[in-house]
């Protein structure tokens, strides 16, 4: 599939035109059930012949509307180029959420945004949207709004997982309670860490085994700390390793850094951007009392890990090759 990014309003105006089918949301995590939302975005527009928007938001909202409780992210901006086009075909229009946008009411919003400058025929959102102002734009106050400016509205309900709806909270609680699998399993797609290789204390390399050290955005939710098998993404280049997430002990400076050891790879990628894919948790974090201790066990690692991705590597294949934005 293929998705266009546009940033700001502005620039959406002045590139598209024509009615639309839209959704709205944060969309972090692009989980299973933002999946069944697109699915019927892309399904309406076959039907309909209308172009599909997707609106969405940077920073996450809750940065202004509740800065003491904001969650950490499943997915960045990045992380989303990257996952969007995979369900979704069409324009991605990102506004920027700021101090104006927090205080729009409802109303203001359809009617300015929506309407106006979208041409909005379709609005098609989960059970649980709120839009506008305290989230005021509830679901039966959008169905009069859509009344009043001629589009309509099609509620999607909650993907349910083993009794449960699923949501990026409920993914968070996964992660942070060490249940990667079901965090995966909820997502319906591989969890990315993307960012730009920086210079790490240069231990791996003294110890034959170099590492990527990815600096990654603050505000990302990482898997627990531990060793996990691992795909890295380098352009259109795809490459097994090793990662690392956590405090290493050997650092003085004591902050939690994400490393991959890429397989059969000696190319310098300092400064570049790369998205990391752990895949299976190994082990915990543990301190070592000794270099040698520490080498031993990485070659132990590799072993676990080369295992794991023998098995996963066709299936993973399988899955990259049907999206363009996969190498």
């Amino acid at each position: 599939m293929s998705a266009v990014f546009v940033h700001g309003i502005e620039r959406y105006a002045s590139c598209c035109e024509g009615p639309a089918i839209v959704t709205i949301g944060t969309f972090d995590g692009i989980h299973l059930g933002h999946q069944e939302i697109l699915q019927r975005v892309r399904q309406t527009s076959e039907v309909t012949g209308l172009k599909t928007v997707l609106v969405t938001f940077e920073p996450h909202p809750r940065l202004l509307v509740s800065p003491d409780d904001v969650p950490l992210l499943l997915t960045t901006i990045e992380e989303k180029e990257r996952f969007i086009p995979d369900f979704f075909e069409g324009t991605v229009l990102v506004l920027n959420f700021d101090e104006q946008l927090r205080n729009m009411e409802p109303e203001q919003f359809v009617r300015e945004i929506l309407v106006d400058r979208i041409g909005v025929r379709q609005l098609i959102v989960g059970s649980d949207h709120g839009l506008g102002k305290n989230r005021k734009g509830t679901i039966s106050e959008l169905q009069k709004l859509g009344d009043q400016h001629g589009f309509e509205i099609e509620v999607v309900a909650p993907v349910v997982v083993d009794g449960e709806p699923v949501s990026s909270s409920r993914i968070r609680r996964a992660m942070i309670q060490n249940r990667y699998p079901e965090a995966l399993r909820l997502l319906g797609h591989e969890y990315a860490i993307f960012g730009t290789v920086e210079k790490g204390i240069g231990l791996g390399k003294k110890l034959g085994y170099p590492t990527a050290n990815v600096r990654f955005d603050p505000r990302k939710l990482l898997p627990t700390e531990g060793v996990y098998a691992c795909w890295v993404e380098i352009g259109r280049d795809c490459r097994q390793g090793v990662m690392f997430i956590g405090r290493n002990h050997f650092n003085p400076q004591p902050r939690i850094t994400v490393e991959a050891h890429l397989f059969e790879f000696d190319r310098d990628l300092y400064d570049q951007k790369i998205t990391a894919y752990p895949t299976c948790f190994i082990r915990e974090n543990r301190k070592f009392d000794a270099t040698e201790q520490l080498v031993r066990q990485i070659e132990k690692d590799i072993d676990k890990a080369l295992h794991i991705l023998r098995k996963e590597k066709l299936h993973v294949v399988n899955q990259r090759a049907k999206s363009s934005n996969y190498c």
